[in-house]
């Protein structure tokens, strides 16, 4: 599989979090010659902090990991994650294979059981051969390693064509804390939650309760805020690991607080660009709106319209798709006060064409790989932006063969 045209030009040089560990391995679940399952491992008192789907049909071990979360942090914990099959939509027997895979992990990497979280990615509807899991557990953990993060960024991958991480590091009163995450993400991707999977560490202190809320909040303007498809992932988890080796209280830091929302945006960027069969990366702004939830209405209607998102990968600047899209919302627009550009050029104000429009020069700039929709809905201050790709032909291969 070709890499996506906007992917980054290398994986990061992730550094090491102090009290996390990580390893791969290939369990052949559904893939031949590639590592499938991860397993890192956290040290004793790291805050577990979590998001998850809100699909009415979420996978076992989703529902799992949010009846752990809150968990007596004491002991060690543990995230095992394997790709090729999502373990969704296999009742009984799919919780039977998170309790086989977490008694597995909990024995061999001395995990209380509560402390394990598992998460499976992949093909929706067949039983999970957790068996081929358990088996590689003991060579999981005795490959444990500081430097193990990128082989688990890509052990996780499933249709993505390249493996995805971001980091940054804060000072905090002098001393640096450090944060580094991984994701897996190209198709079923809208906003409902993370609608990937994401893992983050950070040598950080903070209590559980608030590392929750600070996840919490930083999703909503992150991964909440990207789509490919508009299809929400039975899988989707989005799961934060402090073990507070630093000792470096960030309790209320802001800086904290912006590194962490800057790495978290950058990984959903990176979804993003790996949309399947993606090659433009697009920016849709809206402003002006009645309040945040009508522009954010706006803002997914648009980079969730398969014309809006076919005239893009066509590089056709068809603005009639984009009045569409904001009238088919249903949020408050009036049609006499809206404004609309492809990037610094307006197309379309007050209602109509804009008197100095260019088709020339608004097709030139649709020609570009980065591009911005932006939207003014001329009705009060609400904004808020979405970010998402075109839809090509290569969306159209790449599923129609998932299962073949």
């Amino acid at each position: 599989m070709e890499i996506s045209p906007l992917a980054p030009a290398q994986f990061p040089d992730l550094p090491q979090i102090a009290g996390a560990t990580f390893a791969a391995a290939a369990a052949g679940i559904k893939y031949k010659g590639r590592d499938d399952v991860m397993l890192a491992v956290l040290a004793p008192g790291t805050a577990i902090a979590g998001v998850f789907t809100r699909s009415a049909t979420r996978s076992a071990p989703v529902l799992d990991c949010q009846a752990k979360l809150g968990s007596d942090p004491s002991g060690r914990a543990a995230f095992l994650v394997n790709s090729g099959n999502s373990n969704a939509f296999t009742g009984a027997r799919g919780t039977g294979s998170v309790e086989a895979v977490t008694a597995s992990v909990a024995e061999v990497a001395g995990v209380p059981p509560q402390r394990v979280f598992t998460a499976s990615t992949g093909v929706i509807g067949e039983p999970l051969p957790h068996e081929k899991i358990t088996a590689k557990i003991a060579e999981l953990h005795a490959n444990q390693s500081v430097d193990g993060m990128q082989a688990a960024a890509k052990a996780i991958m499933t249709t993505d064509t390249f493996a995805k991480g971001a980091e940054r590091s804060v000072a905090i009163n002098g001393q640096e804390v450090k944060i580094a995450g991984i994701a897996k993400g190209s198709g079923m991707i809208a906003p409902d939650m993370a609608t990937m999977l994401v893992y983050i560490f950070t040598d950080a202190l903070i209590a559980q309760d608030d590392l929750q809320a600070l996840v919490s909040r930083l999703n909503e303007k992150t991964f909440n805020c990207i789509t490919v498809d508009s299809d929400t992932s039975t899988s989707d988890s989005l799961l934060m690991a402090a073990t507070g080796a630093s000792g470096i209280d960030v309790t209320g830091v802001p800086a904290f607080e912006a590194a962490l929302g800057d790495l978290m945006r950058d990984l959903a960027h990176q979804v993003v660009r790996d949309g399947e069969g993606a090659t433009k990366f697009v920016t849709v702004s809206v402003q002006g709106a009645q309040d945040d939830q009508d522009a954010h209405r706006v803002a997914l209607s648009i980079a969730n319209s398969p014309l809006v998102k076919t005239a893009i990968a066509g590089e056709d600047a068809n603005w009639g798709r984009v009045v569409m899209a904001v009238g088919k919302s249903g949020a408050v627009a009036d049609r006499d006060k809206l404004s609309i550009r492809f990037g610094n050029i307006t197309v379309a104000e007050n209602g109509w064409r804009a008197p100095d429009y260019s088709e020339d020069a608004a097709s030139a700039y649709m020609k570009n790989q980065e591009l911005e929709i932006g939207v003014d809905l001329g009705l009060g201050s609400g904004q808020s932006t979405v970010w998402t790709c075109d839809l090509t032909h290569g969306y159209i291969s790449i599923n129609a063969d998932y299962r073949s």
